[in-house]
């Protein structure tokens, strides 16, 4: 599934790309856009909120502003109280996307007011079990 991000005039460091910490800013804008949009909620209103545990990136070509932005989400695991998102960065390029970075993400969901652990809220769940990735493709088995 792909998510549009669009670059922002102020993502772009002194040499003029995009920093890589911005990267992350990306990966978040696209997951939790998506889980709002495939929900239709605020899910800042449930009793449950996501907290990112973990996130790594792997920087594969450079951004720039005003490019435009697809984040492609797809979900390694789907667990009790946490999701596991594989990531990709494409910057269109015409009619074609050129792979920018990929990336992992890792929702922990949490009470709200204790902070501690708690089961994934059906409405979240729902959503994102669509996205699971149930195979890996042969070009993936190919570069691990």
């Amino acid at each position: 599934m792909l998510w549009p991000v669009p670059t922002r005039w102020a993502d772009n460091d002194h040499y003029g790309h995009v920093n890589n910490v911005t990267y992350y800013s990306y990966f978040d804008t696209a997951v939790n856009a998506w889980l709002m949009h495939a929900t239709g909620t605020d899910t800042r209103d449930l009793p449950a909120i996501g907290i990112v545990a973990q996130t790594s990136c792997k920087f594969l070509g450079s951004l720039s502003f005003p490019d435009q932005l697809q984040v492609g989400i797809r979900i390694a695991r789907l667990g009790n109280s946490s999701i596991s998102y594989e990531l990709a960065i494409f910057r269109e390029a015409g009619d074609t996307l050129k792979l920018a970075a990929t990336g992992t993400f890792v929702h922990v969901y949490v009470d709200e007011v204790t902070r501690q652990p708690i089961e994934i809220p059906a409405i979240i769940r729902a959503a994102a079990e669509p996205l699971v990735v149930t195979e890996i493709l042969e070009s993936e088995a190919a570069d691990a």
